[in-house]
């Protein structure tokens, strides 16, 4: 696996390494050890599935704050999404600061999300399929939404979202006094 940094502190696209014959081939996409060695997490309680119909359905951005705050390990396996994380931790170096990056069921890629980011993505195909997992158990009171298009950020998205959630249209800007995260 190759583990590619981002802007954002602790948080990287894995490219798993696929090794082929004639058959196919066969990708490792978790790794402890690999994991263990650039002190990400290795102990994941839940893998997540999500569809989403239309090419332009965004979902995000949202994150938990501690105690339950989660690390996210995504994968699209069906059609493609442009992914993105935002570092909600007020002690980082990267607070506030974003990161994308296009993830296709043919590249593989992955993104890993460190805890105290927030975390969201827009299709942009049709039948868009994402494999996740997940280290928390979802907490509702624990989550934290934010406004996709909040002019605090700035996310340069590739195109606006034609499908939203009410949770995700409704979603605030940034505030500090919501978005605690304790990271």
């Amino acid at each position: 696996m190759k583990f590619k940094e981002t802007e954002i502190v602790g948080c990287f696209i894995i490219e798993p390494e696929a090794r082929g014959d004639h058959r196919g081939f066969f990708a490792r996409l978790f790794d402890t050890e690999a994991f263990s060695a650039r002190g990400l997490e290795e102990r994941f309680v839940q893998f997540n599935n999500s569809l989403s119909i239309e090419a332009g359905t965004l979902r995000g951005l949202h994150y938990q704050v501690a105690p339950a705050g989660e690390v996210k390990l995504v994968r699209c396996v069906a059609g493609a999404i442009y992914d993105v994380v935002v570092d909600m931790r007020a002690d980082s170096p990267s607070f506030l600061r974003w990161t994308g990056a296009e993830l296709t069921a043919q590249d593989r890629l992955m993104m890993y999300v460190p805890k105290g980011c927030a975390h969201g993505f827009l299709t942009l195909t049709a039948h868009t399929e994402l494999v996740y997992f997940a280290s928390s158990p979802y907490s509702g009171e624990s989550e934290r939404v934010l406004r996709w298009n909040d002019p605090c950020l700035g996310i340069i998205w590739p195109g606006d979202p034609a499908v939203l959630s009410d949770k995700d249209r409704d979603a605030p800007d940034y505030h500090p006094d919501w978005h605690r995260s304790g990271y």
